[in-house]
């Protein structure tokens, strides 16, 4: 496998995975845009490739707001084939843009509902839920006997000034679904009010959703608002890391694939996307996250969330879509100057 860096302009950083040693003019060649965590990446990668080994697949990786509005802006002139691993909210943006194909994936009766886009024609297929969590440092907590916060409103206290690290929702679907979370659950005016309110307590806004819980396990934050995946990931690795939901609950969203309707390869598209609503690439996300699309596949213990189903807020991905625009231009009036500079 050749893994080699590029740079595409109005990107940050991202990585092409090509899944095959080599290259030929004579060989189709597929690129796929991802905004799912390396580790997942990895192991699609290996997968796609015994799908397809006819063809040359790239992958190319990025955060959410950056791949939908990359998607978006390349409508006249597009660059990918599929799209694994996007927030479905962000599908709904792209499937109302009418870039993605229509096309069911095989045996998908066998997925949650709830999984499966809601409108016809039908063009995308959910593959796990990502939540934000809160996630704490607890060396620092347990040193200076600081309490964890146990609902949103106690992220506003006195004691947290400064020591809150958040994903940004406009790069970030983790952020993004933080932001619209809070406001369907709180009601537009009282959500605003309470992040004018978390706005004093946080150090920085991120533009990815792993990097508040990894700034946290390397002990650079107490409490980070950011993806459950990476929370769980460095706790394994024996960080001193605790995560939680908040008992008035999460907003979250749905990661999932789809075949970009421009795609000159759609029998080799529709092969992939047949094998991403298998159960063996349900396994695969079982290993990041906690709710997969197969009710009948669970995840490690130690990468479950305690409790993810039952503290899962309503979440209307039709109404995130639909205001996506107006709700991130809104919150970068109200917070950009805090966000870190992207790497």
């Amino acid at each position: 496998m050749v893994i080699r860096l590029v740079f595409l302009a109005c990107w940050s950083l991202v990585y092409v995975l090509a899944a095959t040693p080599t290259t030929s003019a004579d060989r189709p060649r597929l690129t796929i845009y991802t905004a799912s965590q390396r580790e997942q990446v990895s192991a699609m990668t290996a997968a796609v490739a015994r799908v397809a080994p006819e063809a040359d697949i790239d992958w190319v990786r990025a955060s959410t707001g950056i791949v939908t509005d990359r998607v978006l802006a390349e409508r006249g002139s597009p660059k990918a084939d599929l799209i694994v691993g996007l927030a479905a909210s962000s599908m709904v943006v792209l499937k109302k843009a009418d870039l993605l194909a229509e096309y069911k994936p095989a045996r998908i009766e066998e997925l949650r509902s709830s999984f499966l886009d809601p409108a016809p024609p039908y063009s995308f297929t959910g593959m796990d839920v990502y939540f934000p969590v809160i996630c704490m440092n607890t060396a620092q907590a347990s040193a200076e006997r600081v309490s964890a916060p146990l609902r949103w409103q106690d992220l506003t206290a006195s004691r947290f000034k400064g020591r809150i690290v958040m994903a940004h929702p406009g790069s970030s679907g983790t952020g993004y679904g933080l932001v619209a979370g809070w406001l369907q659950s709180m009601g537009e005016e009282r959500g605003w009010d309470f992040m004018d309110a978390l706005h004093e307590n946080v150090a920085s806004y991120q533009h990815t959703g792993s990097a508040p819980c990894l700034k946290v396990a390397q002990g650079h934050h107490l409490l980070g608002l950011g993806l459950d995946m990476r929370a769980a990931v460095e706790r394994a690795k024996g960080a001193p890391i605790a995560s939680f939901v908040p008992v008035d609950k999460v907003g979250w969203d749905l990661e999932a694939f789809a075949i970009l309707k421009s795609s000159p390869h759609q029998a080799i598209a529709r092969r992939i996307a047949d094998w991403a609503a298998t159960r063996e690439a349900n396994e695969i996300y079982a290993q990041s996250y906690s709710v997969v699309a197969r009710s009948d596949v669970s995840p490690p213990e130690a990468m479950a969330l305690p409790h993810a189903e039952a503290r899962m807020a309503r979440s209307d991905l039709v109404w995130m879509a639909e205001n996506r625009e107006r709700i991130v231009a809104e919150w970068t009036r109200r917070y950009e100057a805090k966000s870190a500079p992207r790497q």
